[in-house]
């Protein structure tokens, strides 16, 4: 395996992850009418690991070879058009939200004074602008970006280091996708490449009808990786 850090897809099988990427593990938790991330159980660490993708495995959130028994078929679907060619954009008088769509239902991007695109078209409001702002950049599918239009339309971005968060939704009763950070490579099992993006989310129940990627069927098929929440 390649000693950059990277995400490899194999074909009908799991993640293979190099480099030694930090993995973690987060609990998504509803606070008011907001969500914040918690720290779950501690998971080993290692330079590469393999992480499950069919969603069967008896060792979450690692690969024990299950996607071969349950005859697993993870053929990639996603689009590799580029982010900014996807996107639908939401105007408002300080920020632009760009948003391709890519939901993994973890509903970061509500908060007190309303969703993100309401709280874009408010952005005016100083206390408004940082709220839209927080909504979008805690999506872990990285489907929101807010440009600032105050700094030569820059995206705004949170600053990670590459880390994969193994992520649960105990609100919903099941385990969410894997919340990939800090513009990791993630290169598909024909050998090509997907876009880098800081954030985005992996699907590791094995049902999305876009993989790689999360589209919340893990809600709709009641997944558990049996770990503690």
């Amino acid at each position: 395996m390649s000693d950059e850090p990277q995400i490899k897809i194999v074909k009908d099988g799991p993640y293979l992850v190099s480099g030694g990427v930090k993995l973690d593990h987060k609990v998504m938790v509803s606070v008011g009418h907001h969500r914040e991330y918690h720290e779950g159980e501690s998971l080993p660490q290692a330079q590469n690991y393999a992480l499950c993708r069919c969603g069967h495995s008896k060792n979450m959130p690692f690969c024990d070879g299950s996607h071969t028994a349950a005859h697993f078929d993870g053929t990639e679907v996603a689009s590799k058009v580029p982010f900014d060619e996807r996107v639908e954009v939401f105007t408002g008088p300080t920020l632009d939200l760009y948003d391709d769509n890519r939901c993994a239902f973890a509903r970061f991007c509500h908060r007190e004074d309303g969703d993100v695109w309401t709280l874009t078209e408010e952005s005016g409001n100083e206390r408004l602008r940082e709220e839209a702002i927080k909504a979008a950049i805690d999506c872990p599918a990285g489907r929101l970006v807010q440009h600032d239009k105050r700094a030569d339309y820059a995206e705004i971005e949170p600053s990670f280091e590459p880390e994969i968060d193994v992520l649960e939704d105990p609100d919903k009763q099941c385990s969410g996708p894997l919340f990939v950070k800090g513009r990791l490579p993630l290169k598909s099992a024909d050998g090509s490449a997907y876009e880098v993006r800081n954030r985005y989310a992996l699907c590791r129940c094995g049902g999305s009808q876009n993989k790689p990627f999360c589209d919340a069927m893990h809600v709709n098929l009641g997944f558990n990786d049996g770990l503690k929440w």
